[in-house]
């Protein structure tokens, strides 16, 4: 019995894990879709745009604005020209070309558009347009570092095994109280028998009117 609900016990945290991690993947996706880019959210980790934008401010961008819209004026996310080993937040400072188009960009904080990073910008550096701002929801993101991310999977799946334990706790109570008692069931088998009771009362009535016969006919069945 005990290896068989441990067994299904893993059973049912197997299935929650899988159910979690389609869900993630499921949403993931659906958002890669709306926004048009492979990962729709960025947190700002630098103070190149302060005012407009804070350390640990999460971007929402828009893959699905095309680059030949972009104007001056706009912020947009790109990785950084030829190298793409960073992804950088700035906003449009010029269109330096339009053949193909390319463009200049620059912190708001910055005193200029520093080369190599800031341009020169084409489509094959551009990401996305800043669409939506959430203010300080970064710092979610620190706090999920090491070793904090692992002690809340460590939670996580905590949960997950007491919720399995306490539904087999549950069915086996409910199994426990669902089982007859023999007694009270054979007691019942006697005490409620239409067809036993019409017999004994059929049985009864035939005596009671056998009892009644007159006389003359007991005799004359006696001569017959």
């Amino acid at each position: 019995m005990m290896k068989f609900n441990k067994k299904s016990m893993s059973k049912g945290i197997l299935k929650d894990i899988i159910i979690v991690a389609i869900g993630v993947i499921v949403i993931w996706i659906s958002l890669q879709v709306v926004f048009g880019t492979q990962n729709p959210f960025y947190v700002v980790a630098s103070g190149s745009m302060i005012p407009v934008l804070e350390v640990y401010d999460v971007l929402i961008v828009q893959g699905h604005v095309p680059f030949e819209d972009i104007k001056v004026g706009d912020i947009i996310v790109f990785n950084r020209p030829t190298t793409h080993d960073r992804v950088i937040v700035h906003r449009v400072a010029s269109i330096i070309d339009d053949e193909p188009k390319t463009i200049r960009t620059k912190g708001d904080a910055n005193p200029a558009s520093i080369p190599g990073t800031d341009f020169p910008i084409t489509k094959e550096d551009y990401i996305g347009k800043v669409a939506y701002v959430i203010p300080q929801l970064g710092y979610v993101t620190q706090l999920l570092k090491p070793p904090i991310n692992y002690i809340i999977i460590v939670i996580v799946v905590g949960i997950m095994i007491v919720k399995q334990v306490y539904k087999k706790k549950n069915e086996k109570e409910i199994a426990i109280q669902g089982i007859p008692d023999t007694n009270d069931s054979q007691i019942e088998s006697t005490v409620d028998i239409p067809e036993l009771e019409k017999l004994e009362k059929d049985k009864e009535y035939s005596k009671h009117e056998e009892s009644k016969l007159p006389e003359s006919e007991e005799s004359g069945k006696d001569q017959k």
